[in-house]
């Protein structure tokens, strides 16, 4: 599945699971880490865990699997890293605290409605 279909296909679980503020930050010829950060935030310890779960579930249907998946011991921030992707599901505080839009500032950045 090529990027573009992958962030359509994750951006729209993140959604099922009520995963808001959703933003995808391009970071093509500016970073050499990944080509794309999916970001969005949750409200509880349950619901990141659901939209981690779900995502990874869902994925592994189609036979993709995250090469590492962090931060599940704090469920403040998990980072699932897809390669060409890597999607972060903030608690709100800790979202607003590393503010990584800023730190990407230079990328351009698109803002998922929600449904």
């Amino acid at each position: 599945m090529k990027s573009p279909e992958l962030i359509k296909k994750i951006t729209s679980l993140i959604q099922d699971k009520k995963g808001y503020d959703i933003k995808i930050i391009d970071l093509k010829g500016i970073s050499s880490l990944t080509d794309f950060f999916i970001i969005c935030s949750s409200d509880s310890d349950p619901q990141t865990r659901a939209i981690t779960n779900h995502i990874k579930k869902e994925l592994s249907k189609i036979k993709i699997k995250p090469f590492q998946v962090e931060g599940l011991d704090y469920m403040e921030w998990i980072l699932m890293d897809y390669f060409d992707i890597v999607v972060h599901i903030f608690k709100k505080e800790r979202r607003d605290f590393y503010d990584i839009e800023r730190l990407w500032a230079d990328a351009k950045i698109q803002t998922i409605k929600n449904d």
